[in-house]
């Protein structure tokens, strides 16, 4: 985009993590925002916090249910009248192996992860290509996960493989439009994501919310590197060095550029003795 000062931006996951830093770093941009979350005190907090009247609005959702995304599109549009950036940023996960997984926990990543970004595109397309500036732009929050499979997240790894096909498919039709889209691949971010986890392991789940609080990227850094492909019309954003060694990894070599990976994240995390006791189990059943 050429400038976003005085733009219209909707950021969904906006109450915490890479969501609340990039709508403080749009607002400082002079952005009017739209805060989409379904926590409710922590949009409130976000909102105290930026204290931008009008130019700031603040709506309580769950991006899963695709009624509530034509809600959301009515509030916007009488708060602001227009919208030029959607950035789908919510997501969740669950830290199991998938055979301890239900169908309703792959299901719930699924429908958030997935559809969140999908609805919200499908809603909002038909005005971002006739918005009034004559320019418009999409980012869909991927993950490093969604280039590389990783045990204990397959269904986030489902998701947002998903997201990466989505978004690199949409953004080959909407070449030559005003609108364009960006889709990123965070690796290692503070986000509060892993805490909030559905997860059967809570020494493991405790140990993987300490690793990211102390070994990951500021959600601040990650948000500066986002809004930076915003303004250089990006097709593609990774964030973190990891991201960018594990991209390259496997594009080199796709089956052992994955199995490196993997080992390295598992010792970084402590994961082994996990997922050997869950083949175990896996193994007995």
């Amino acid at each position: 985009m050429k400038t976003l000062r005085d733009r219209t931006a909707l950021i969904t996951g906006a109450a915490s993590g890479i969501g609340r830093a990039t709508a403080i770093a749009l607002a400082a941009e002079g952005c009017r925002v739209a805060l989409v979350d379904r926590d409710a005190a922590g949009l409130a907090s976000l909102a105290e916090r930026l204290a931008m009247g009008p130019r700031l609005s603040v709506h309580v959702v769950d991006v899963a249910d695709r009624a509530a995304h034509l809600r959301l599109r009515d509030e916007v549009l009488a708060a602001h009248e227009e919208l030029h950036l959607l950035i789908n940023n919510a997501g969740v996960t669950v830290a199991k192996p998938f055979i301890d997984h239900s169908p309703e926990d792959f299901a719930w990543v699924v429908d958030v992860n997935l559809y969140g970004v999908v609805w919200g595109c499908h809603t909002w397309l038909p005005h971002l290509l006739k918005n009034s500036v004559g320019e418009a732009h999409i980012v869909n929050i991927s993950s490093i996960f969604g280039v590389i499979g990783v045990p204990s997240q397959t269904s986030y790894c489902a998701s947002k493989f998903a997201v990466r096909g989505f978004s690199e498919a949409l953004a080959e039709e909407l070449r030559g439009t005003p609108v364009k889209l960006t889709v990123v691949h965070p690796g290692g971010v503070r986000t509060g994501i892993m805490s909030g986890a559905r997860a059967d392991d809570a020494e493991l789940q405790q140990r993987l919310v300490r690793f990211f609080d102390r070994k990951t990227l500021p959600p601040e850094a990650a948000a500066a590197q986002l809004i930076a492909g915003i303004k250089a019309d990006k097709d593609r954003v990774l964030i973190t060095r990891e991201a960018h060694a594990f991209d390259l990894l496997k594009r080199l070599l796709p089956v052992e550029g994955n199995r490196i990976a993997v080992r390295a994240l598992v010792r970084a995390m402590g994961m082994g003795q996990a997922l050997d006791a869950a083949r175990q189990r896996a193994l007995q059943r």
